[in-house]
């Protein structure tokens, strides 16, 4: 006996779409009513797993929604994902389309494991936030990537969402997600969202765990590594003021800084305790990494000197007034280059004509220092030779020297904690001459200092 054929209603496309599933597709309200007048199934699913009423919040259109489920429409269809119709309206934050469907599972989670409230959050709805939250949603269930919906809403900037969410979500529940709503409103360049965070009391130097930060080349950990990379002042200031501490990446907050060439960033970062004297774990030099940064602008080099750059350490040579080793190559290259000399590096082709101003700045911070054979055959072609050999030459003065001994007495930390100058029993006047205020070009309006 041959199968009797299915009715007009129930025949499908290709892609196993009725008709009321093209009706739905298409908002044709009036077609959408007669075909369920006429008995049309409102769960026929298409091959891809999408009900005609999940298909209608898709599609925005809540007279269609409210059609469907007058009409026998199942809240709780799950597409292919794992998707209902309701996490579909928490998403575009429709609160009306929300409260339309709370007959729904309000727990459902997709096959990601996005939560119904975590949807909500990424719609920014405050409303459909605090309706879930009233229909018993859970702020503390994580997707599988572990964020929560407290993640979302920050990293969306969506600040009313936010505010909702901040009460009801456990910090046992974010220490298990390994990363902070700090870290997602920093990311997302969403200053009023971190400073609400801040105010809650979060920990601003909350890091990223080892699951997390695997997934970053640079293996950052700290939020204020991702407001520096986004260049973004204000959160920064925000992290900084709030007791965000500089030093604790991999790659170095400063050296982020000084690569954008970002002074008031810069400025910022040193005035907060940046440590000028890092080290750059790929392609290590013998004088810290920050100066390779600053050799083509005085404005930079001159920041990070007053904040107690190792200035010596540059000029530190083994091979002294004796000839260097020639090397087959010129420079860095993408091979590890372990302890490379200040002077191999000054003194490269498309440097070297730097080599004398930089060094006229340096010896503004050291005592009597002895320069290699190699920088010495380079710096006499410079104009500014007469200049750097008389300093080289003749004794420095008893105030350059005695600056040098109270900052050597007080050590780089300090001097790269300003407020702990405030603290000293001293003049202002010899305060700002301990701290080379003279050369403090940032700070006298000197906003660009190529050479």
């Amino acid at each position: 006996m041959k199968a009797s054929k299915p009715s007009v209603w129930e025949q499908t496309t290709h892609n196993g779409e009725t008709p009321l599933f093209l009706a739905v597709s298409n908002c044709l309200l009036e077609n959408v009513s007669f075909l369920l007048i006429n008995g049309c199934n409102p769960n026929t699913k298409n091959y891809e797993g999408s009900s005609p009423l999940l298909t209608a919040v898709v599609r925005d259109s809540y007279d269609t929604a409210t059609l469907l489920i007058r009409h026998g429409a199942n809240v709780n269809l799950q597409c292919a994902s794992g998707r209902t119709a309701l996490h579909e309206a928490a998403k575009l934050g429709r609160k009306d389309m929300v409260k339309l469907m709370l007959g729904a599972d309000a727990h459902s989670q997709a096959s990601d494991s996005s939560s119904i409230l975590l949807e909500a959050a990424r719609g920014g709805n405050p409303d459909s936030v605090t309706l879930l939250l009233k229909y018993g949603a859970d702020a503390n269930i994580p997707k599988i990537s572990g964020h929560l919906p407290i993640h979302v809403a920050a990293d969306r900037g969506h600040l009313l969402a936010l505010k909702m969410l901040v009460p009801v979500t456990d910090l046992a529940a974010i220490k298990q997600s390994g990363i902070s709503p700090v870290h997602c409103a920093a990311a997302g360049a969403h200053p009023q969202c971190l400073e609400l965070l801040i105010q809650a009391g979060f920990d601003v130097n909350f890091m990223l765990d080892q699951r997390i930060r695997k997934h970053y080349d640079d293996q950052r950990k700290s939020a204020l590594y991702f407001a520096v990379s986004n260049g973004d002042l204000s959160s920064v200031k925000l992290l900084l003021n709030a007791g965000a501490l500089p030093n604790q990446d991999p790659v170095n907050c400063l050296q982020i800084a000084l690569r954008m060439g970002n002074y008031e960033l810069i400025s910022l970062l040193l005035r907060h305790g940046a440590n000028v004297n890092y080290f750059c774990r790929v392609n290590p030099l013998h004088f810290p990494s920050a100066l390779q940064y600053t050799l083509k602008d005085e404005v930079m080099l001159r920041m990070l000197l007053n904040y107690g750059y190792d200035t010596e350490r540059c000029f530190d040579c083994p091979h002294g007034d004796k000839v260097h080793h020639l090397y087959a190559y010129e420079g860095w290259t993408s091979t590890v280059i372990k302890d490379t000399m200040f002077c191999e590096v000054i003194t490269l082709s498309w440097l070297q004509h730097l080599s004398g101003k930089v060094v006229r700045v340096m010896l503004d911070y050291v005592d009597q220092v002895r320069i290699c054979s190699k920088l010495k055959a380079v710096l006499q072609n410079q104009g500014i030779w007469s200049e750097i050999h008389f300093i080289l030459t003749n004794p420095r003065s008893l105030t350059h020297l005695c600056r040098l001994k109270i900052r050597k007495c007080m050590g780089r930390l300090r001097l790269r904690c300003p407020v702990f100058m405030s603290f000293l029993p001293l003049p202002n006047r010899l305060k700002a001459y301990i701290l080379y205020r003279e050369y403090d070009l940032y700070g006298q309006g000197i906003f660009t200092g190529s050479w």
